[in-house]
């Protein structure tokens, strides 16, 4: 099984959630980190969607001035393309397999796509 995970290595969850997918037999991991590699806005939408989120569910406040720009006020398109603009926005991790995408907080969702 292929899974992908949009990865920052300075984030706790985001190294735990990798930790897990390395460790689970069979999976062939793919680590994007995102902030070096930003995501796509059509990409973006669609994990968010696939992950049953919204826009300003995804919205990372902590370490980035997104309330202080009102960002969840924003509607859904003004949200994604800030986080197209600017990956830190995102919060994190993402995780896409064959079986789904989750919004891996707390890590151990993951579990539910492997």
């Amino acid at each position: 099984m292929k899974a992908t995970i949009w990865h920052n290595p300075k984030c706790g969850t985001s190294r735990k959630t990798l930790a897990i997918l390395e460790e689970t037999p069979g999976v062939d991991v793919e680590v994007i980190e995102y902030l070096k590699v930003p995501y796509s806005r059509d990409k973006l939408a669609q994990l968010i969607a696939d992950a049953g989120m919204t826009p300003a569910d995804a919205i990372r406040t902590m370490g980035t001035d997104a309330e202080e720009r009102g960002l969840a006020d924003m509607d859904a398109d003004a949200i994604l393309d800030a986080m197209a603009a600017n990956p830190a926005y995102v919060n994190r991790p993402f995780v896409e397999t064959d079986k789904g995408v989750r919004f891996c907080r707390p890590q151990d969702k993951v579990r539910e796509i492997l």
